[in-house]
């Protein structure tokens, strides 16, 4: 039965989301079970997406990526795959109708990544994160507002800052592992060579711009999403304020993180704060 796969397909990508992301599978297990599943869904396409570019080291990832994007063009066309991943995606968009633009900015900017190592311009740097960070939101608000394309367009701007200000986040606690690693730069006008206070202090005010936007449209989402969009915002606040107080060439050393503790904690004031309305 045809239901039974797709029942094992979800089940996959849930799986993906708790090996993957403690952090996003503990946000994702405080939205309502009635779209939970379907951002598990999101989660896991986008994830193996970007294993193929960043992760599969010794393997020929342009042929393991094309193969990838065909398959995925299959599942959409089909509505069904042999790839649980994308078999529980394709079940997502068309339940909620995705933009197929959406998934096409995604996996640009993704094929991006195989090649492309430095961001010298601000319109290099915002096609990037619009594709790789923004239409992911955009894609989870779709579920979040269930149809309501009303709803959707009133707080699309703030879903993409908030995509936006999560991807800064990881690009400035990632910055020694892509440039070292990679070999990628994607903060345009900064040495991350010599990288120095004031260039932090920039990068650190572009975010917080976004994460101020990012918080007006959580505000306003659905009950079904608030409590766990916000409980994801707080992490990431709380990884930038760590990183705020982390010495810049020390950010260039080491990779800073929020401990399990610290994110149990979070977890608790961020309950309190949402039950007293506070947010």
């Amino acid at each position: 039965m045809k239901s039974l796969f797709d029942d094992v397909s979800i089940r996959c990508s849930k799986i993906v989301t708790k090996t993957y992301s403690t952090s996003f599978s503990l946000a994702t297990k405080l939205l309502y079970k009635s779209i939970r599943s379907h951002i598990y869904n999101i989660y896991g396409f986008v994830r193996f997406a970007d294993e193929i570019v960043d992760s599969f080291h010794g393997y020929d990832k342009e042929s393991l990526f094309n193969r990838f994007s065909d398959d995925l063009e299959l599942a959409l066309k089909n509505r069904i795959s042999l790839n649980p991943i994308l078999n529980a995606f394709q079940h997502t968009f068309h339940k909620f109708n995705i933009d197929k633009s959406l998934v096409d900015a995604f996996m640009t900017s993704m094929r991006m990544d195989l090649h492309k190592k430095d961001y010298l311009t601000q319109e290099d740097f915002k096609t990037y994160i619009y594709g790789s960070a923004d239409v992911v939101g955009l894609m989870c608000l779709k579920v979040f507002v269930k149809g309501d394309m009303k709803k959707y367009n009133e707080l699309k701007e703030m879903a993409m800052a908030l995509g936006s200000a999560f991807q800064k986040v990881n690009f400035l606690r990632d910055l020694k592992a892509d440039y070292d690693v990679l070999e990628r730069s994607y903060f345009p006008s900064i040495d991350l060579k010599n990288l120095d206070e004031n260039s932090k202090q920039e990068i650190i005010d572009d975010i917080e711009s976004d994460f101020a936007l990012g918080l007006s449209g959580i505000k306003k989402l659905p009950i079904e999403a608030k409590f766990g969009v916000f409980m994801a915002y707080r992490y990431y606040s709380q990884l930038l304020k760590k990183l705020k107080k982390t010495p810049a060439l020390k950010i260039k050393e080491t990779r800073i993180r929020v401990s399990n503790p610290k994110k149990i904690e979070l977890l608790m004031r961020s309950y309190v704060k949402y039950q007293l309305k506070l947010m």
